[in-house]
Protein backbone atom coordinates (compact mmCIF):
# COMPACT_ATOMS: atom_id res chain seq x y z
CA UNK A 1 0.00 0.00 0.00
CA UNK A 2 1.64 3.09 -1.23
CA UNK A 3 1.21 6.46 0.84
CA UNK A 4 -1.09 7.59 -1.02
CA UNK A 5 -3.51 4.70 -0.72
CA UNK A 6 -3.26 4.71 2.70
CA UNK A 7 -4.02 8.16 2.89
CA UNK A 8 -7.35 7.52 1.04
CA UNK A 9 -8.14 4.45 2.74
CA UNK A 10 -7.32 5.58 5.93
CA UNK A 11 -9.79 8.32 5.39
CA UNK A 12 -12.36 6.04 4.99
CA UNK A 13 -11.31 3.78 7.78
CA UNK A 14 -11.28 7.38 9.95
CA UNK A 15 -15.16 7.96 8.57
CA UNK A 16 -16.13 4.89 9.24
CA UNK A 17 -15.01 4.84 12.89
CA UNK A 18 -17.16 8.21 13.23
CA UNK A 19 -19.94 7.30 11.70
CA UNK A 20 -19.61 3.96 14.13
CA UNK A 21 -19.54 5.87 17.11
CA UNK A 22 -22.41 8.91 15.80
CA UNK A 23 -24.71 5.74 15.26
CA UNK A 24 -23.97 3.85 18.37
CA UNK A 25 -27.27 4.54 20.12
CA UNK A 26 -29.39 3.04 17.44
CA UNK A 27 -27.42 -0.15 17.81
CA UNK A 28 -28.36 -3.42 20.16
CA UNK A 29 -25.77 -3.10 23.19
CA UNK A 30 -25.35 -6.97 22.88
CA UNK A 31 -24.69 -8.67 20.06
CA UNK A 32 -27.39 -10.86 18.37
CA UNK A 33 -25.35 -13.21 16.54
CA UNK A 34 -25.37 -17.14 17.65
CA UNK A 35 -22.41 -19.20 18.60
CA UNK A 36 -20.32 -19.95 15.16
CA UNK A 37 -22.34 -17.43 12.77
CA UNK A 38 -19.33 -15.46 12.62
CA UNK A 39 -17.18 -18.02 11.51
CA UNK A 40 -19.50 -19.81 9.34
CA UNK A 41 -19.98 -16.18 7.45
CA UNK A 42 -16.37 -16.38 6.65
CA UNK A 43 -14.56 -18.07 3.78
CA UNK A 44 -12.61 -20.87 5.02
CA UNK A 45 -9.76 -20.24 3.31
CA UNK A 46 -7.41 -16.94 2.80
CA UNK A 47 -7.86 -15.10 -0.61
CA UNK A 48 -5.25 -15.99 -3.44
CA UNK A 49 -4.87 -12.29 -4.65
CA UNK A 50 -5.14 -9.45 -2.89
CA UNK A 51 -8.31 -7.27 -2.92
CA UNK A 52 -9.41 -3.81 -2.53
CA UNK A 53 -9.69 -2.26 0.77
CA UNK A 54 -13.01 -1.35 0.20
CA UNK A 55 -14.09 -4.89 0.35
CA UNK A 56 -12.76 -5.65 3.62
CA UNK A 57 -14.76 -2.51 4.84
CA UNK A 58 -18.00 -3.72 3.67
CA UNK A 59 -17.43 -7.32 5.34
CA UNK A 60 -16.50 -5.28 8.31
CA UNK A 61 -20.01 -3.97 8.53
CA UNK A 62 -22.10 -7.10 6.76
CA UNK A 63 -20.42 -9.50 8.78
CA UNK A 64 -18.27 -8.49 11.89
CA UNK A 65 -20.46 -5.74 12.91
CA UNK A 66 -23.04 -7.75 13.82
CA UNK A 67 -20.95 -9.63 16.01
CA UNK A 68 -19.76 -7.00 18.19
CA UNK A 69 -21.08 -5.81 21.74
CA UNK A 70 -20.55 -2.43 22.14
CA UNK A 71 -18.41 -1.67 24.80
CA UNK A 72 -18.60 2.19 24.09
CA UNK A 73 -22.41 2.28 23.73
CA UNK A 74 -24.12 4.71 25.97
CA UNK A 75 -26.43 1.93 27.44
CA UNK A 76 -23.36 -0.30 28.09
CA UNK A 77 -23.49 -0.87 32.06
CA UNK A 78 -22.10 -4.61 32.57
CA UNK A 79 -18.21 -4.17 33.35
CA UNK A 80 -16.06 -1.43 34.46
CA UNK A 81 -16.14 1.15 31.22
CA UNK A 82 -13.83 0.37 28.92
CA UNK A 83 -13.17 4.21 27.50
CA UNK A 84 -11.98 4.62 23.95
CA UNK A 85 -12.32 8.49 23.02
CA UNK A 86 -11.22 10.32 20.53
CA UNK A 87 -7.72 11.32 21.53
CA UNK A 88 -6.61 8.31 22.52
CA UNK A 89 -7.79 6.44 19.44
CA UNK A 90 -5.64 8.83 16.98
CA UNK A 91 -2.79 8.45 19.80
CA UNK A 92 -3.14 4.62 19.20
CA UNK A 93 -3.25 4.99 15.25
CA UNK A 94 0.31 7.24 15.45
CA UNK A 95 1.88 4.63 17.48
CA UNK A 96 0.24 1.46 15.07
CA UNK A 97 2.00 4.31 11.90
CA UNK A 98 4.88 4.64 13.76
CA UNK A 99 5.48 0.91 14.19
CA UNK A 100 8.20 1.41 16.96
CA UNK A 101 9.53 -1.38 19.19
CA UNK A 102 10.26 0.56 22.06
CA UNK A 103 11.92 -2.76 23.58
CA UNK A 104 15.33 -0.55 24.37
CA UNK A 105 15.44 3.07 25.24
CA UNK A 106 18.06 2.99 21.82
CA UNK A 107 15.50 1.41 19.97
CA UNK A 108 13.47 4.55 20.20
CA UNK A 109 14.45 7.05 23.01
CA UNK A 110 10.94 9.15 22.53
CA UNK A 111 8.88 6.31 22.56
CA UNK A 112 10.93 5.53 26.49
CA UNK A 113 10.80 8.90 27.92
CA UNK A 114 7.93 10.00 26.96
CA UNK A 115 6.48 7.14 29.40
CA UNK A 116 8.66 7.89 32.00
CA UNK A 117 6.90 11.94 31.57
CA UNK A 118 3.37 10.36 31.12
CA UNK A 119 3.53 7.88 34.03
CA UNK A 120 4.91 10.63 36.36
CA UNK A 121 2.39 13.10 35.18
CA UNK A 122 -0.26 10.46 36.09
CA UNK A 123 1.12 9.98 39.26
CA UNK A 124 1.14 13.59 39.92
CA UNK A 125 -2.44 14.22 39.32
CA UNK A 126 -3.19 10.74 41.33
CA UNK A 127 -1.30 12.31 44.16
CA UNK A 128 1.23 9.39 44.68
CA UNK A 129 3.97 8.96 46.69
CA UNK A 130 7.15 10.67 45.38
CA UNK A 131 9.17 7.69 45.26
CA UNK A 132 6.83 6.05 42.80
CA UNK A 133 8.44 8.61 40.26
CA UNK A 134 10.78 7.79 37.95
CA UNK A 135 13.44 10.09 38.41
CA UNK A 136 13.36 8.70 42.20
CA UNK A 137 14.40 5.50 43.34
CA UNK A 138 11.24 3.33 41.66
CA UNK A 139 9.40 4.77 39.05
CA UNK A 140 6.20 3.65 36.41
CA UNK A 141 5.89 1.76 33.62
CA UNK A 142 2.88 0.94 31.30
CA UNK A 143 1.84 -2.64 31.33
CA UNK A 144 -1.13 -4.49 28.93
CA UNK A 145 -3.29 -5.06 31.75
CA UNK A 146 -3.84 -5.38 35.94
CA UNK A 147 -3.31 -9.16 35.56
CA UNK A 148 0.44 -8.37 34.01
CA UNK A 149 1.34 -5.60 36.11
CA UNK A 150 0.14 -7.57 39.39
CA UNK A 151 2.03 -10.65 37.90
CA UNK A 152 5.18 -8.32 38.07
CA UNK A 153 4.64 -6.81 41.34
CA UNK A 154 4.77 -10.98 42.59
CA UNK A 155 7.68 -11.42 40.54
CA UNK A 156 9.65 -8.31 42.11
CA UNK A 157 8.20 -9.35 45.96
CA UNK A 158 9.30 -13.23 44.95
CA UNK A 159 12.86 -11.73 44.23
CA UNK A 160 13.18 -9.48 47.50
CA UNK A 161 11.74 -12.11 49.82
CA UNK A 162 14.09 -15.44 48.13
CA UNK A 163 16.89 -12.98 48.66
CA UNK A 164 17.56 -12.83 45.00
CA UNK A 165 18.00 -16.53 44.66
CA UNK A 166 14.66 -16.86 43.16
CA UNK A 167 15.60 -15.77 39.52
CA UNK A 168 18.60 -18.35 39.29
CA UNK A 169 17.58 -21.52 41.07
CA UNK A 170 13.75 -21.28 41.10
CA UNK A 171 11.23 -21.62 43.71
CA UNK A 172 12.75 -23.66 45.75
CA UNK A 173 11.01 -22.89 49.44
CA UNK A 174 7.15 -22.51 50.28
CA UNK A 175 6.10 -19.18 49.57
CA UNK A 176 2.64 -17.74 50.11
CA UNK A 177 0.75 -14.59 48.80
CA UNK A 178 -2.46 -13.15 50.57
CA UNK A 179 -5.35 -11.91 48.99
CA UNK A 180 -9.02 -11.44 50.21
CA UNK A 181 -12.56 -13.40 48.51
CA UNK A 182 -12.52 -10.00 46.44
CA UNK A 183 -9.75 -9.87 45.30
CA UNK A 184 -9.52 -10.22 41.41
CA UNK A 185 -8.67 -13.43 40.16
CA UNK A 186 -5.74 -12.70 38.32
CA UNK A 187 -3.98 -12.96 41.47
CA UNK A 188 -4.24 -16.83 41.94
CA UNK A 189 -3.66 -17.17 37.81
CA UNK A 190 -0.25 -14.67 38.82
CA UNK A 191 0.62 -17.36 41.47
CA UNK A 192 0.43 -19.88 39.41
CA UNK A 193 2.31 -18.33 36.62
CA UNK A 194 5.02 -17.92 39.68
CA UNK A 195 5.59 -20.83 40.94
CA UNK A 196 3.66 -20.77 43.95
CA UNK A 197 0.89 -22.43 43.22
CA UNK A 198 -3.10 -21.55 44.45
CA UNK A 199 -1.76 -23.79 47.39
CA UNK A 200 0.34 -21.12 47.67
CA UNK A 201 -2.30 -18.48 47.89
CA UNK A 202 -3.90 -17.48 51.30
CA UNK A 203 -7.53 -16.00 51.22
CA UNK A 204 -7.83 -13.57 54.09
CA UNK A 205 -11.73 -13.03 55.68
CA UNK A 206 -13.82 -10.09 54.93
CA UNK A 207 -15.39 -7.63 57.08
CA UNK A 208 -18.92 -8.94 56.38
CA UNK A 209 -20.79 -5.18 56.04
CA UNK A 210 -17.89 -4.09 53.65
CA UNK A 211 -16.42 -6.61 52.23
CA UNK A 212 -12.55 -4.91 53.15
CA UNK A 213 -10.35 -7.29 54.32
CA UNK A 214 -9.82 -7.83 57.66
CA UNK A 215 -6.75 -6.90 59.01
CA UNK A 216 -7.03 -9.14 62.38
CA UNK A 217 -7.26 -12.26 60.08
CA UNK A 218 -4.08 -11.42 58.27
CA UNK A 219 -1.95 -11.32 60.86
CA UNK A 220 -3.77 -14.33 62.51
CA UNK A 221 -2.59 -16.21 58.96
CA UNK A 222 1.15 -15.17 58.79
CA UNK A 223 1.48 -16.21 62.32
CA UNK A 224 0.09 -19.51 61.49
CA UNK A 225 2.37 -19.84 58.21
CA UNK A 226 5.48 -18.87 59.95
CA UNK A 227 4.87 -21.36 62.71
CA UNK A 228 5.14 -23.88 59.79
CA UNK A 229 7.99 -22.57 58.02
CA UNK A 230 6.40 -20.16 54.98
CA UNK A 231 7.81 -17.38 53.42
CA UNK A 232 4.78 -14.60 53.25
CA UNK A 233 5.66 -12.94 49.99
CA UNK A 234 2.50 -10.31 49.03
CA UNK A 235 -0.26 -8.99 50.32
CA UNK A 236 -2.48 -7.53 47.57
CA UNK A 237 -4.84 -5.00 48.92
CA UNK A 238 -7.58 -3.90 46.63
CA UNK A 239 -8.85 -0.26 46.11
CA UNK A 240 -12.31 -0.80 44.26
CA UNK A 241 -13.05 -4.64 44.10
CA UNK A 242 -14.52 -5.95 40.60
CA UNK A 243 -17.86 -7.36 42.51
CA UNK A 244 -18.53 -4.74 44.76
CA UNK A 245 -16.21 -1.17 44.65
CA UNK A 246 -14.77 -2.59 48.22
CA UNK A 247 -12.09 -0.85 49.58
CA UNK A 248 -9.50 -2.52 51.41
CA UNK A 249 -7.63 -0.71 54.73
CA UNK A 250 -4.11 0.24 53.20
CA UNK A 251 -2.83 1.39 55.92
CA UNK A 252 -3.64 -1.18 58.42
CA UNK A 253 -2.89 -4.25 56.20
CA UNK A 254 0.05 -1.69 55.33
CA UNK A 255 1.22 -1.69 59.20
CA UNK A 256 0.85 -5.84 59.03
CA UNK A 257 3.27 -5.76 56.27
CA UNK A 258 5.96 -3.37 57.56
CA UNK A 259 5.60 -4.97 60.45
CA UNK A 260 6.60 -8.64 58.96
CA UNK A 261 8.68 -7.23 56.03
CA UNK A 262 6.28 -8.17 53.28
CA UNK A 263 5.53 -6.85 50.55
CA UNK A 264 2.64 -4.73 49.94
CA UNK A 265 0.75 -4.40 46.40
CA UNK A 266 -2.34 -2.32 45.50
CA UNK A 267 -4.54 -3.33 42.83
CA UNK A 268 -6.65 -0.33 42.08
CA UNK A 269 -7.44 -1.22 38.18
CA UNK A 270 -10.79 0.11 38.46
CA UNK A 271 -10.72 3.06 41.32
CA UNK A 272 -7.25 4.58 40.79
CA UNK A 273 -7.88 6.86 38.58
CA UNK A 274 -10.55 8.13 40.50
CA UNK A 275 -7.97 9.77 42.80
CA UNK A 276 -7.52 12.42 40.41
CA UNK A 277 -10.37 14.58 41.64
CA UNK A 278 -8.80 15.81 45.22
CA UNK A 279 -12.20 15.00 46.90
CA UNK A 280 -11.69 11.04 46.37
CA UNK A 281 -8.23 11.03 47.30
CA UNK A 282 -9.00 9.32 50.51
CA UNK A 283 -9.24 6.10 48.12
CA UNK A 284 -5.16 6.40 48.11
CA UNK A 285 -5.34 6.59 52.25
CA UNK A 286 -2.26 4.35 53.22
CA UNK A 287 -0.49 4.00 49.62
CA UNK A 288 1.89 6.95 50.66
CA UNK A 289 3.07 5.15 53.85
CA UNK A 290 3.14 1.37 52.86
CA UNK A 291 2.83 0.63 49.37
CA UNK A 292 5.20 -1.43 47.87
CA UNK A 293 3.92 -1.34 44.41
CA UNK A 294 0.52 0.73 42.86
CA UNK A 295 -1.49 -0.38 39.43
CA UNK A 296 -4.48 1.58 38.10
CA UNK A 297 -6.27 1.17 34.33
CA UNK A 298 -6.54 4.26 32.43
CA UNK A 299 -7.86 2.47 29.78
CA UNK A 300 -11.21 1.80 32.06
CA UNK A 301 -11.97 5.10 34.00
CA UNK A 302 -9.70 7.68 32.28
CA UNK A 303 -10.28 8.08 28.56
CA UNK A 304 -7.87 5.76 27.05
CA UNK A 305 -8.76 3.11 24.98
CA UNK A 306 -7.28 -0.69 25.86
CA UNK A 307 -4.41 -1.49 26.56
CA UNK A 308 -3.03 0.45 28.95
CA UNK A 309 -2.58 -0.23 33.03
CA UNK A 310 0.28 1.63 35.04
CA UNK A 311 2.19 0.23 37.42
CA UNK A 312 4.59 1.89 40.12
CA UNK A 313 7.47 0.86 42.22
CA UNK A 314 8.42 2.56 44.91
CA UNK A 315 12.02 0.98 44.47
CA UNK A 316 13.33 -0.62 40.86
CA UNK A 317 16.05 -3.21 42.46
CA UNK A 318 13.68 -5.78 43.16
CA UNK A 319 11.82 -5.88 39.76
CA UNK A 320 14.83 -5.54 37.98
CA UNK A 321 16.24 -8.11 39.44
CA UNK A 322 13.10 -10.80 39.25
CA UNK A 323 13.00 -9.76 35.19
CA UNK A 324 16.63 -8.27 33.15
CA UNK A 325 18.44 -10.85 31.35
CA UNK A 326 20.56 -9.03 29.06
CA UNK A 327 21.49 -11.56 25.79
CA UNK A 328 24.55 -10.00 23.42
CA UNK A 329 22.48 -8.92 20.80
CA UNK A 330 20.63 -6.63 23.44
CA UNK A 331 24.18 -4.93 24.51
CA UNK A 332 24.20 -1.13 23.70
CA UNK A 333 26.37 1.65 24.72
CA UNK A 334 23.41 3.21 26.33
CA UNK A 335 21.91 0.98 28.21
CA UNK A 336 25.88 -0.12 29.30
CA UNK A 337 26.01 3.10 31.43
CA UNK A 338 23.26 3.00 33.55
CA UNK A 339 21.79 5.97 32.63
CA UNK A 340 18.72 5.18 30.76
CA UNK A 341 15.42 2.74 31.57
CA UNK A 342 14.87 -0.07 29.34
CA UNK A 343 11.40 -0.94 29.44
CA UNK A 344 12.07 -4.45 28.61
CA UNK A 345 13.64 -4.96 32.03
CA UNK A 346 9.83 -3.97 33.71
CA UNK A 347 7.98 -6.58 31.74
CA UNK A 348 7.09 -10.29 30.89
CA UNK A 349 7.58 -9.53 27.14
CA UNK A 350 10.65 -8.56 25.15
CA UNK A 351 8.85 -6.37 22.44
CA UNK A 352 6.57 -3.27 23.49
CA UNK A 353 4.41 -0.92 21.95
CA UNK A 354 4.17 2.76 21.93
CA UNK A 355 1.35 2.98 24.37
CA UNK A 356 2.12 5.94 25.87
CA UNK A 357 1.37 7.94 22.86
CA UNK A 358 -2.32 7.30 23.51
CA UNK A 359 -2.14 8.66 27.14
CA UNK A 360 -0.38 11.35 26.30
CA UNK A 361 -2.93 12.55 23.79
CA UNK A 362 -5.56 12.11 26.34
CA UNK A 363 -3.82 13.98 29.09
CA UNK A 364 -3.26 16.71 26.71
CA UNK A 365 -6.60 16.93 25.16
CA UNK A 366 -8.46 16.62 28.20
CA UNK A 367 -6.97 18.65 30.68
CA UNK A 368 -6.42 17.74 34.38
CA UNK A 369 -9.85 19.30 34.82
CA UNK A 370 -11.84 17.51 31.95
CA UNK A 371 -10.34 14.44 33.22
CA UNK A 372 -11.82 15.53 36.83
CA UNK A 373 -15.17 16.15 34.81
CA UNK A 374 -15.66 12.61 33.39
CA UNK A 375 -15.22 10.58 36.87
CA UNK A 376 -17.70 13.81 38.50
CA UNK A 377 -19.78 12.79 35.59
CA UNK A 378 -19.95 8.97 36.68
CA UNK A 379 -20.02 9.50 40.01
CA UNK A 380 -22.89 11.59 40.20
CA UNK A 381 -24.82 9.65 37.57
CA UNK A 382 -24.05 6.48 39.99
CA UNK A 383 -25.42 8.03 43.26
CA UNK A 384 -28.32 9.71 41.32
CA UNK A 385 -29.13 5.97 40.36
CA UNK A 386 -28.31 4.53 43.79
CA UNK A 387 -31.30 7.19 45.10
CA UNK A 388 -33.77 5.97 42.92
CA UNK A 389 -33.60 2.38 43.65
CA UNK A 390 -33.00 3.70 46.93
CA UNK A 391 -36.50 5.41 47.24
CA UNK A 392 -38.09 2.30 45.31
CA UNK A 393 -39.57 -0.36 47.65
CA UNK A 394 -39.77 -3.00 45.00
CA UNK A 395 -35.36 -2.88 44.93
CA UNK A 396 -32.63 -2.24 47.61
CA UNK A 397 -29.04 -1.08 47.11
CA UNK A 398 -25.88 -2.40 48.56
CA UNK A 399 -23.87 0.10 50.31
CA UNK A 400 -21.36 1.26 49.86
CA UNK A 401 -21.69 2.97 46.45
CA UNK A 402 -18.92 5.70 46.28
CA UNK A 403 -17.93 5.50 42.87
CA UNK A 404 -19.53 4.43 39.38
CA UNK A 405 -21.09 1.08 40.30
CA UNK A 406 -23.90 0.63 41.93
CA UNK A 407 -25.09 -2.76 43.05
CA UNK A 408 -28.84 -3.54 43.75
CA UNK A 409 -31.55 -6.55 44.24
CA UNK A 410 -34.66 -6.26 43.03
CA UNK A 411 -37.24 -7.63 45.63
CA UNK A 412 -39.87 -10.53 45.38
CA UNK A 413 -42.10 -10.48 48.51
CA UNK A 414 -42.91 -14.27 49.00
CA UNK A 415 -40.41 -16.48 47.04
CA UNK A 416 -37.59 -18.31 48.96
CA UNK A 417 -34.06 -17.21 48.41
CA UNK A 418 -33.40 -19.40 45.78
CA UNK A 419 -36.27 -18.77 44.01
CA UNK A 420 -35.78 -15.29 44.62
CA UNK A 421 -32.01 -15.30 42.84
CA UNK A 422 -33.09 -17.37 40.08
CA UNK A 423 -36.06 -14.21 39.29
CA UNK A 424 -33.06 -11.68 39.71
CA UNK A 425 -31.25 -13.84 37.00
CA UNK A 426 -33.85 -14.04 34.68
CA UNK A 427 -34.90 -10.36 35.08
CA UNK A 428 -31.24 -9.58 34.21
CA UNK A 429 -31.42 -11.83 31.13
CA UNK A 430 -34.68 -10.17 29.82
CA UNK A 431 -32.98 -6.75 30.05
CA UNK A 432 -29.98 -7.58 28.37
CA UNK A 433 -31.93 -9.95 25.48
CA UNK A 434 -33.97 -6.44 25.35
CA UNK A 435 -30.67 -4.96 23.33
CA UNK A 436 -31.42 -1.56 24.93
CA UNK A 437 -28.73 -2.25 27.53
CA UNK A 438 -26.33 -4.73 29.28
CA UNK A 439 -25.23 -5.59 33.10
CA UNK A 440 -23.96 -7.79 34.89
CA UNK A 441 -24.33 -10.01 38.23
CA UNK A 442 -22.49 -10.80 41.38
CA UNK A 443 -22.56 -12.78 44.71
CA UNK A 444 -22.42 -10.93 48.03
CA UNK A 445 -23.08 -13.68 51.33
CA UNK A 446 -24.68 -16.14 48.42
CA UNK A 447 -27.52 -13.86 47.32
CA UNK A 448 -27.27 -12.53 43.70
CA UNK A 449 -26.89 -8.70 43.11
CA UNK A 450 -27.30 -7.09 39.73
CA UNK A 451 -24.41 -4.51 38.86
CA UNK A 452 -24.51 -1.43 36.64
CA UNK A 453 -21.11 0.29 36.19
CA UNK A 454 -21.31 4.02 34.88
CA UNK A 455 -18.22 5.85 33.11
CA UNK A 456 -18.56 5.15 29.55
CA UNK A 457 -17.50 8.10 26.88
CA UNK A 458 -21.16 8.74 25.76
CA UNK A 459 -23.31 7.79 28.46
CA UNK A 460 -25.62 10.94 29.55
CA UNK A 461 -27.78 10.98 32.34
CA UNK A 462 -30.89 10.40 30.16
CA UNK A 463 -29.45 6.85 29.30
CA UNK A 464 -29.15 6.13 32.90
CA UNK A 465 -32.83 7.14 33.47
CA UNK A 466 -34.27 5.31 30.73
CA UNK A 467 -31.81 2.06 31.85
CA UNK A 468 -33.78 2.41 35.04
CA UNK A 469 -37.54 2.59 33.87
CA UNK A 470 -36.48 -0.31 32.01
CA UNK A 471 -35.61 -2.10 35.04
CA UNK A 472 -38.40 -1.28 37.14
CA UNK A 473 -41.11 -2.11 33.98
CA UNK A 474 -39.13 -5.83 33.41
CA UNK A 475 -39.42 -6.33 37.17
CA UNK A 476 -42.90 -5.57 37.36
CA UNK A 477 -43.99 -7.62 34.61
CA UNK A 478 -41.90 -10.64 35.89
CA UNK A 479 -43.48 -10.06 38.96
CA UNK A 480 -46.96 -10.12 38.14
CA UNK A 481 -46.11 -13.60 35.68
CA UNK A 482 -45.05 -15.00 39.25
CA UNK A 483 -47.64 -17.66 41.03
CA UNK A 484 -49.24 -16.15 44.05
CA UNK A 485 -48.68 -12.85 42.00
CA UNK A 486 -51.86 -10.35 39.18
Amino acid sequence: MSPEEFRRHGKQVVDWIADYLAGLESQPVMSQVKPGEIRRALPPEPPEHGEPFEAVLTDLGRILLPGITHWQHPSFFAYFPSNASGPAVLGDLISSGLGVQGMLWVTSPACTELETVVVDWLAGLLDLPARFRTDAAGGGVIQDSASSACLIALLAALHRAGGGQVAAEGVTRRYTMYVSSQTHSSLEKAARIAGLGTAGVRVVDVDPDTLAMDPGHLRALLDEDAAAGVVPVMVCATVGTTSTTAVDPVAALGAVCRERGIWLHVDAAYAGVAAICPELRWLNDGVAEYADSYSTNPHKWLLTNFDCTVLWVGERAPLLGALSIQPEFLRNAATSTGSVVDYRDWQVPLGRRFRALKLWSVIRWYGAEGLRAHIRDGVRLAQDLASWISADPGFEVWEPHPLGLVCFRPLWPGLPAAEADHATMRLMELLNASGSMYMTHTKVAGRVLLRMAIGGVATQRRHVEQAWEHIRWEHAALSASLPGHS
